[in-house]
């Protein structure tokens, strides 16, 4: 199909998903709880029970916001997309929706699981396990038009190697990663049988912001600092790791995308990465030392989501015209949302003629393999 492919969309995680975990794990399934509107959460009052934790926490320090469950007071209150969209448990309703934005294709990303749920790894299999089953329903019944990224175990080998083929077979594109996975970054080898497993099935390693870092998360009060360091900087961090130990060397057919993380910070990072290049044990080579920005992301296989305000031509001089793709953010409601996102980026003067069909169809289709 050809058309627009919406690179970075998103679902909200509702009770019939948990219906899916394996029965021996059914007891241990995410409950929705309930609070009074006057707590210091607010209006974020319905919350997942997972592991004798709450999500989201909305307040306090190691605090963190989420579109799910959807049926809180922010979330009902919402008019601009209906729930069953954001849910997906109307996917005439979802691809309806795209149709009035003008997109052809939308990649899916999860919400839920841009914290760390659990430190179980029996936990974390069964939850991903089940959110994966329901992604594949959705694209079975979305025409082709409903593309996602699976969710891995990632804690555990066995289980995320075994995990990612059925998804292969069911509208997978992608394999969803934060910049930081619990207490390992993106450059230990404890990745890179994934990685080879990821490589051999044509599976992009996709990186989105997140907070899944708890010792990150834990450091800061979300009434003060936001979620800029737990949430933005990870991805920054996990492509400095993947690029300093040479990972894309290692796994030479393997793509690498960053999502939702904006693009400006590249031309920094390229510079700090260069005056970093020295000897020593993380940098082995240093072969990448000697090649532009840009050849650097067409060797590398490296792709990254920019956002309709950013400028654009100055970004492509750096990262390549062939590795700029963008997503709507769509269904969430935060800072990163584009809602017209199609509109926007055709209406920009200052992009040259070809430039945004690249960003908005060609190149998330090569990174994809759409």
């Amino acid at each position: 199909m050809d058309g627009v492919v919406d690179a970075d969309t998103h679902i909200a995680e509702s009770d019939s998903m948990w219906n899916l975990m394996d029965e021996s794990m059914h007891r241990r399934r995410p409950v929705m709880v309930s609070l009074p509107g006057d707590t210091l959460y607010r209006d974020f009052n319905a919350l997942w029970l997972i592991d004798g934790n709450i999500f989201p926490k909305a307040a306090g320090k190691g605090g963190f916001r989420l579109i799910t469950p959807a049926v809180s007071m922010r979330e009902t209150g919402r008019s601009d997309i209906h729930r069953a969209s954001r849910e997906i448990s109307d996917v005439g309703a979802r691809l309806a929706d795209m149709d009035r934005a003008g997109v052809a294709v939308q990649v899916i990303y999860p919400t839920l699981f841009l914290i760390q749920v659990t430190e179980d790894p029996s936990l974390e299999a069964a939850l991903c396990g089940a959110y994966n089953k329901y992604l594949a329903q959705v694209y079975h019944a979305g025409k082709g038009r409903l593309r996602w990224v699976a969710v891995l175990p990632l804690h555990c080998l066995d289980k995320s190697i075994e995990q990612m083929h059925e998804p292969r077979q069911n509208g997978a594109v992608g394999l969803f990663f934060s910049g930081i996975v619990g207490s390992l970054t993106l450059n230990h080898p404890h990745f890179h049988p994934i990685y080879a497993e990821a490589e051999r099935l044509g599976m992009p390693i996709c990186i989105h912001t997140g907070q899944s870092c708890r010792h990150l998360l834990d450091f800061f009060d979300l009434e003060l600092n936001g979620t800029f360091a737990a949430s933005q900087l990870p991805p920054i961090i996990g492509f400095r790791d993947l690029v300093a130990s040479e990972i894309p060397e290692k796994f030479p057919e393997l793509k690498f995308g960053f999502l939702e993380a904006s693009a400006s910070w590249v031309p920094y990072l390229y510079h700090h990465l260069k005056r970093s290049a020295r000897p020593r044990p993380s940098f082995p080579n240093a072969r990448w030392k000697h090649r532009s920005c840009k050849d650097m992301f067409r060797d590398y296989r490296i792709y990254v989501a920019c956002e309709a305000d950013e400028d654009i031509p100055y970004l492509a001089e750096f990262i390549g015209e062939d590795h700029l793709m963008i997503g709507s953010d769509y269904g969430h409601n935060d800072p990163a949302e584009e809602k017209a996102l199609v509109q926007t980026m055709r209406s920009r003067e200052d992009l040259p003629g070809g430039l945004p069909d690249k960003i908005l169809i060609h190149n998330p289709r090569t990174f994809y393999s759409l």
